[in-house]
């Protein structure tokens, strides 16, 4: 199997599916540049750049999908969907439901999330809660580079839309944009594993289904993205101290697999969330009730952005769900 980092393996599945699937077309920002390997194989008319306009471009992606392509709309970074908000809220997530079905929006919107490089709040956000609080939306948010391309694959074909959230910090080409202008000093929290593997083509991973990342007997660890491989790195600590932690990788926000959840935390009694989106009305508050109406009393915690992301790095560190906040939260958790 080759080995791709994180964005080439979505690269990877989307030139996969386009190949097969004419309908396929990508647009959106500067995808000429920032998807050369794509537009140079498919074309102009296939990977179409749009104005910076995100209302302009979404709206026309929700039209095309419902008049019979399969857009990717690239939103570059999901903190500009304030601007495009109302083709995903009022238009792309109900139209199924409006119409019995008998029209559908195969929409892919595909952005990157996620802070830890000193961007500030205004670029480095996670929203998934957010945007999983839509009904009709999917919301995706892989972990590995396998999963990212299985993920893709899957999202690619689907008949509603799905949002594909890559974190930057996963991926090769967004760490060398933001190396850039003065940060070359500055050191990323990469976990290798996340950023390179190996992938296999044209296999598909299911959307709405979680993964168990490593067992464990004494607490349950849930996350998404950066947050697994954090989570990962606490529990080799933890487990020296005998305290054997069960890690979760959700994969997706929207369809939660509640089951897998409700399954890890009975054999464990112990949950904790670690979650880079906002700890409040969010998926750590959402992955609590998920276990409550299972009929589970756990031990419950969570460590999560708290408030808006700072730009100084020293405060956006102690913002952000890291290894020693895990891990404290971890050991209080278990006692």
């Amino acid at each position: 199997m080759p080995r791709l980092e994180f964005g080439a393996a979505i690269d990877a599945a989307v030139a996969e599916a386009m190949a097969r699937d004419p309908r396929i077309v990508v647009l959106g920002e500067d995808v000429h540049s920032i998807r050369a390997t794509l537009f140079a194989r498919f074309g102009p008319q296939r990977v179409l750049a749009a104005p910076i306009s995100e209302a302009a471009f979404m709206g026309a992606a929700v039209g095309a999908a419902m008049g019979g392509l399969r857009p990717v709309a690239e939103l570059m970074l999901v903190d500009f969907v304030g601007s495009c908000l109302d083709a995903l809220l009022n238009h792309a997530s109900k139209v199924a439901g409006f119409t019995a079905g008998e029209w559908s929006v195969p929409l892919v919107v595909r952005a990157a999330c996620g802070g830890g490089y000193g961007d500030g709040g205004q670029h480095e956000q996670a929203l998934w809660g957010l945007l999983a609080g839509i009904p009709g939306l999917a919301v995706v948010v892989p972990s590995t580079p396998a999963d990212a391309h299985g993920l893709m694959l899957a999202a690619l074909r689907c008949d509603g839309p799905v949002v594909f959230l890559e974190h930057k910090l996963l991926s090769r080409s967004w760490l060398d944009f933001m190396g850039r202008g003065g940060r070359e000093t500055v050191s990323f929290d990469v976990p290798p594993d996340g950023v390179e593997a190996e992938v296999a083509p044209g296999v598909e991973v299911p959307i709405g289904k979680a993964v168990v990342r490593r067992p464990g007997a004494h607490l349950t660890i849930a996350s998404l993205a950066v947050g697994v491989h954090r989570a990962l790195a606490a529990a080799t600590g933890l487990a020296r101290d005998g305290i054997e932690c069960e890690v979760l990788d959700l994969r997706t926000v929207r369809p939660l697999d509640r089951e897998t959840v409700a399954a890890s935390v009975r054999r464990t009694g112990r949950l904790l969330v670690v979650d880079e989106d906002y700890r409040e009305f969010g998926l750590s508050g959402e992955l609590a009730a998920t276990v409550l109406e299972a009929g589970l009393a756990p031990r419950f915690a969570r460590v999560c952005v708290e408030g808006t992301i700072p730009f100084a790095r020293h405060l956006e560190d102690a913002a952000l769900p890291g290894v020693s906040r895990i891990d404290a939260a971890a050991r209080a958790l278990a006692g």
